[in-house]
C-alpha cells in the first residue's frame, strides 16, 4: 500500500510539474488516484519559488521584484500548464459561440487576445498582491499555503462535474475516488494553517468560492470540464486567496 502511494505521489508531481521524479513502474496508478497528492505537488513546486523570493527580497531588490521573482521560478517548475488552461479557457469562452465551437478553440494550441489579456492581468494582479504584503513572514507560507489550497479543490470538481469531452485530459482524470478528494482538501486547509487558523479557515472558503464560480461558469459555457478548466481554476483559486489574504493581514 506504501508504494502504491508513493508512485501515486510521484504521479502527481509528473503530471502537475517539471521536477523529475524518474520513471514510474507498472503498475502505473490512474490519473484520478494520483489527486490526493495534488496539493503536494503543488507544495513541492513552491518550496525552491518561495526561496527565489526570500533571496531576492533579502538581497534589497523590493517587493516588486521579489514577487516576479517567486512567479517567474512557480511557472517554470509547474511548465505553466495552469496558465495555458487560463489562456484557452479566456479564448474558448471569449471568443466562441457556440459550445462545440468553444471546445474547437480552446483546444487550439494558438493563442488569442482574450487569452493574452487573461495572462496579462492574472500575473497583474499576482505581482500586486504578493508585493502589497512585502514581508517574508507572510509571504512565504502564504505562497506555499495557496500553491497547496489551489489544488486542493480540484479532485473535488473534476469528481463533481462531467467532462465535457470524450477525450483530453479532463476526462482521463475525471474518476476521483472520494477519499482522494477528502485527502486532498484536508491537505489544501492544512497547508494554509500557518496564516492562523481564522485566516487560514477565510482564505480557504476565498478558494471554494472562486473554484465554484468557475465551475458554475464552465457548466454554462461548454457543458462540463476539461483539463483546461481545470487549469484555470487552479490560477484563479490562487489569485483569490492571494487577494483575501491581502485584505485581511496586508
Amino acid at each position: 500500500m506504501q508504494r502504491a502511494r508513493l508512485a501515486e505521489a510521484r504521479l502527481a508531481i509528473l503530471l502537475l510539474t517539471r521536477i523529475p521524479v524518474g520513471y514510474l513502474r507498472d503498475p502505473i496508478p490512474a490519473t484520478g488516484a494520483s489527486a490526493w497528492a495534488w496539493p503536494l505537488a503543488g507544495l513541492i513546486a513552491m518550496l525552491p519559488a518561495s526561496l527565489v523570493y526570500w533571496g531576492l527580497h533579502a538581497a534589497g531588490f523590493g517587493p516588486t521584484v521579489a514577487a516576479l521573482g517567486l512567479i517567474c521560478a512557480a511557472t517554470l517548475l509547474t511548465g505553466a500548464m495552469h496558465e495555458d488552461g487560463l489562456a484557452d479557457m479566456a479564448d474558448g469562452f471569449g471568443g466562441g459561440q457556440t459550445r462545440a465551437r468553444k471546445l474547437e478553440i480552446m483546444r487550439d494550441s494558438r493563442i488569442g487576445s482574450y487569452g493574452v489579456m487573461a495572462l496579462i492581468l492574472s500575473v497583474a494582479l499576482h505581482v500586486t498582491l504578493i508585493a502589497r504584503l512585502d514581508n517574508p513572514a507572510l509571504v512565504v507560507p502564504a505562497a506555499l499555503g495557496l500553491s497547496m489550497a489551489s489544488r486542493a479543490m480540484l479532485p473535488f470538481w473534476l469528481a463533481r462535474m462531467p467532462a465535457a469531452r470524450a477525450d483530453g485530459l479532463g476526462h482521463g482524470a475525471a474518476q476521483v475516488p472520494a477519499t482522494c478528494v477528502y485527502v486532498a482538501v484536508a491537505l489544501g486547509l492544512f497547508g494554509v494553517l500557518p496564516l492562523g487558523f481564522g485566516v487560514g479557515a477565510v482564505i480557504f472558503a476565498g478558494v471554494v468560492v472562486a473554484t465554484a464560480l468557475v465551475a458554475a461558469l464552465a457548466l454554462r459555457q461548454i457543458g462540463g470540464q476539461t483539463g483546461d478548466v481545470i487549469g484555470a481554476m487552479q490560477k484563479l483559486a490562487e489569485l483569490s486567496g492571494w487577494g483575501v489574504a491581502v485584505y485581511l493581514v496586508g
